[in-house]
C-alpha cells in the first residue's frame, strides 16, 4: 500500500496504480467533479496518472488558476494542433507550447503558409473537438518506436526533436481520442483529462506568423499560430477588452499624436525626444531629483566608456559582455586601402550600468563607518545591445537613461536602508498615479557569486525589510518569492505595477551586494580602526526615464496629470478681436508657472476644441469679444462637458494651484 498525505496533513493508504481521480472522487463527488489536475510532491500532472510511490499529494481544481490556466492553454495548442491536421492534410507539426497569456504552434504546412483567413475554419474545427471529448491519454513509448512513428507518419520535424532527447529522459506521448483514429504528439504534459474539459468559448485564434524551425533563421520557415485561452468566456471578453485598450492606449501611436517623440532605423534602440517630450521627461527628473535630495541621496555623474579591464573586475565582462557595446581604444584608419580598425587596439566598453564606477567614487578617500550611509544617485545614459528584434518602442531600447541609486551601508544598517527605499517607492508610485503595485523577492539563481550563507543572509535581509515597512498591507499580502531570479551577485526586490487596464510591468528594484564590494575592493575603516566591506544596495524607482515614460503614456492613455503634461493650457479665440486679450491670458498664466500656447487661427471654435480635446490639451481656455469685455474666460477640461466661465484672476489661481507637482502640493 501507498501512504498519500493530504494537504491538510492526512494520510490515506491506497494500492499501486490508485490514481489522483481516484482519491479526489473517495473524498467526494463534488471534488471528483472539480478536480482537473493534481499536484504529486509538488509536479503538476495528469489527473489519471497513476500513483507509483508514497507521495504529497494536492488536488488542483480551476480555482487555482494559475495551473487551470496553464493546463488549459496547453491543450488548446494541442486541440489547435490536431484541427490543423484535419482540415490540412499533409501539415507535419513541430512545437505547441502555452504563453502568458494563451498559447501558438508551429506548423509545416504541405501547400502553402497559412494566413489569417484560415483562423475561423481552425476555429471551428477545435470547437468540434472539444464537443467530442475526446480523451487525453499519456502513453510511454521507447525512443525507437517514437522515431519510427513519426517517421512513417511524415513528421520530420518531430523525428528529429525526438532523436535528440536526453538519453534515459522518459518519452512520452499523449493520445488524443481512441482507436485507429487517435490523434498523437510528443509532449511531457500534463493535460486535462479529456478535450471536453476546456470551454469551447474561452479561446480565440489571434494571428499568424512565419518562426524558424528551432528558432534558427538557416532551418526552415514555419507557420506559427497564436491563439488566447482562458478557463471561461468572461476572462476572454475582458482579455480581448485589455487588447483594444492597449491597442488605443499604445505609447508609440499617442507619443506620434502628441508629438512626443519618434524612432528610426539610422539610430536603432535610441529615441529622438521632441520638444513636448522632453518637457514629460524634465518634469519627471525633476520631480525625481527633488525626492532623492529630500531623501538623502548625493547627484553624481560618471563616464560613458571604461577600460574592459574593470568590467573584468567586476564580473560584468564575463557574465554580460553579449549585451555590451565593445570599442577599440584607438584612433580610426583614415587610409582607403587599409583596414578601419586594426584589430589589435586595447578595447573598452560603453557602460550597461552604472555601479562599478559608484564604486571608483566611494573609493576616493578613506571612509569611515561614520560616513555611512552613502547615498550616490546618478540619472546614468546607459547603453545595452539588444536584438533587433527584441526593440519595442521607448519600452525596449538600446540606449536609456536610468534613476539609478547605489546605497553604501554598513551590515547593521542595511534593513533600515531598504525599508527607507520601499516607503520612497511607496510614495513615489502614489504620486505617479499608480495606487496597484506587488513586490516579489528573486532568489539565488544557479549559476552565482558568493556563499550559500551570504545568500542567507541577503535574502533574509531584503525579506525583513519588506514585512516590517509601512507599506500598505494589501500589498504585504501579496508578497511572492521567485526561486532562481535573482541577479549572480545578489537577491533583489523587484517591485510590478499594475496599470489602469490591468497589465503588470516590473520597474524598481533594489538589490543586496555583497560581491563587487569584495571584487571591486571597497572598504571602510569600523570603529574598531579596522578596514569592513560595505554592502552596496543596487537600487532604482523608475528603472528608465524612457520605458517609465512609456507606461505613464499608456496608463493615462496620453492624458496626464496637469503637472506633467507638455501643454497644460490651450487659449483659444472664437473671433480675432480677442487676439489680443488672448496673449494677455497666455501671458498671465505663463507668469504663474503654466506652460500655455495660444491658438489665433481663423477657424471655428468647434474645430478648436475637437482639435486640442484630441491632442489631450489638459485645459482649453475660450475667449472671445464678450470675455475680453469682462475680463473672463470661459473653461473647458479635458473629459469634462461642463464649461466654467470664471475671472482671468480665478482661473489664474486655479489652474496655477492644479499644475503643482504633488511633492509641492
Amino acid at each position: 500500500m501507498l501512504s498519500i498525505t493530504l494537504p491538510d496533513g492526512s494520510v490515506r493508504e491506497v494500492a499501486p496504480g490508485t490514481t489522483p481521480a481516484d482519491i479526489a472522487a473517495a473524498i467526494g463527488p463534488g471534488l471528483a467533479k472539480a478536480a482537473i489536475a493534481a499536484r504529486v510532491d509538488g509536479e503538476l500532472r495528469d489527473i489519471g496518472r497513476p500513483l507509483e510511490a508514497d507521495a504529497n499529494l494536492a488536488l488542483v481544481t480551476s480555482r487555482d488558476e494559475k495551473d487551470a490556466l496553464e493546463l488549459a492553454r496547453h491543450d488548446f495548442a494541442h486541440v489547435l494542433a490536431e484541427a490543423v491536421q484535419n482540415l490540412f492534410p499533409g501539415t507535419q507539426i513541430t512545437f505547441g507550447p502555452s504563453t502568458d497569456d494563451g498559447f501558438y504552434y508551429d506548423f509545416a504546412p504541405k501547400d502553402r503558409p497559412f494566413t489569417e483567413e484560415d483562423l475561423p475554419a481552425i476555429e471551428s474545427e477545435m470547437r468540434r473537438i472539444i464537443a467530442r471529448d475526446e480523451p487525453l491519454i499519456r502513453e510511454v513509448w521507447s525512443r525507437a518506436d517514437l522515431i519510427a512513428r513519426w517517421r512513417n507518419n511524415g513528421e520530420s520535424f518531430k523525428a528529429e526533436w525526438a532523436a535528440e532527447l536526453p538519453e534515459g529522459e522518459e518519452l512520452t506521448v499523449y493520445r488524443a481520442g481512441k482507436g485507429e483514429d487517435a490523434w498523437l504528439d510528443m509532449c511531457r504534459g500534463p493535460h486535462l483529462a479529456s478535450t471536453g474539459k476546456l470551454d469551447p468559448a474561452a479561446f480565440k485564434l489571434t494571428r499568424v506568423s512565419g518562426a524558424y524551425w528551432r528558432g534558427d533563421q538557416n532551418n526552415a520557415m514555419l507557420s506559427r499560430i497564436y491563439g488566447t485561452g482562458w478557463l471561461n468566456k468572461k476572462q476572454l471578453d475582458q482579455h480581448l477588452f485589455r487588447l483594444e485598450e492597449a491597442a488605443k492606449r499604445d505609447h508609440r501611436k499617442i507619443g506620434q499624436e502628441m508629438d512626443l517623440f519618434h524612432l528610426q532605423a539610422e539610430a536603432q534602440g535610441s529615441v529622438f525626444w521632441h520638444s513636448q517630450g522632453f518637457i514629460l521627461w524634465r518634469q519627471l527628473e525633476a520631480y525625481m531629483r527633488r525626492r532623492l535630495d529630500a531623501a538623502g541621496y548625493a547627484e553624481v555623474k560618471t563616464p560613458q566608456l571604461m577600460d574592459a579591464r574593470q568590467w573584468e573586475q567586476s564580473g560584468h565582462w564575463g557574465k554580460y559582455r553579449e549585451n555590451m557595446f565593445v570599442v577599440p581604444d584607438e584612433i580610426p584608419s583614415v587610409d582607403d586601402e587599409a583596414p578601419v580598425l586594426s584589430g589589435k587596439a586595447d578595447l573598452m566598453a560603453l557602460k550597461p550600468m552604472n555601479c562599478p564606477a559608484h564604486v571608483l567614487i566611494f573609493k576616493q578617500g578613506i571612509k569611515s563607518y561614520r560616513d555611512l550611509p552613502i547615498r550616490m544617485a546618478e540619472f546614468g545614459c546607459c547603453h545595452r545591445n539588444e536584438p533587433h528584434g527584441a526593440l519595442h518602442g521607448i519600452m525596449r531600447v538600446r540606449q536609456f537613461t536610468q534613476d539609478d541609486a547605489h546605497i553604501f551601508v554598513r551590515e547593521d544598517q542595511l534593513v533600515e536602508e531598504v525599508r527607507a527605499f520601499c516607503e520612497l517607492l511607496d510614495s513615489v508610485y502614489h504620486d505617479l498615479g499608480f495606487e496597484d503595485y506587488a513586490v516579489k523577492l528573486a532568489l539565488r539563481p544557479d549559476q552565482r557569486f558568493g556563499s550559500d550563507e551570504m545568500w542567507d543572509k541577503a535574502e533574509a535581509e531584503l525579506r525583513e525589510a519588506v514585512l516590517s515597512s509601512s507599506l500598505n498591507d494589501s500589498i504585504k499580502a501579496k508578497f511572492e518569492e521567485l526561486p532562481g531570479e535573482g541577479a549572480f551577485y545578489a537577491p533583489k526586490l523587484e517591485f510590478h505595477l499594475t496599470d489602469a487596464i490591468g497589465r503588470t510591468w516590473q520597474v524598481g528594484t533594489i538589490q543586496s551586494d555583497r560581491v563587487l564590494p569584495e571584487r571591486l575592493d571597497a572598504s571602510y575603516v569600523g570603529d574598531d580602526g579596522e578596514r569592513h566591506r560595505p554592502v552596496m544596495l543596487h537600487r532604482a524607482i523608475l528603472g528608465t526615464f524612457e520605458r517609465f515614460i512609456g507606461i505613464l503614456i499608456e496608463h493615462h492613455a496620453g492624458r496626464f496629470p496637469l503637472w506633467l503634461a507638455p501643454t497644460q493650457a490651450v487659449v483659444a479665440t472664437i473671433v480675432s478681436d480677442a487676439d489680443d486679450y488672448a496673449e494677455q491670458v497666455a501671458a498671465e498664466l505663463r507668469k504663474a508657472g503654466l506652460r500655455v500656447e495660444t491658438d489665433l487661427r481663423n477657424e471655428k471654435i468647434n474645430y478648436k476644441v475637437r482639435e486640442h480635446s484630441l491632442a489631450k490639451v489638459p485645459n482649453l481656455l475660450v475667449v472671445g469679444k464678450r470675455e475680453a469685455d469682462e475680463g473672463t474666460v470661459a473653461l473647458r477640461q479635458l473629459g469634462s462637458d461642463r464649461q466654467q466661465v470664471l475671472s482671468l484672476a480665478e482661473v489664474t489661481a486655479q489652474l496655477a494651484k492644479d499644475a503643482l507637482p504633488p511633492d509641492l502640493a
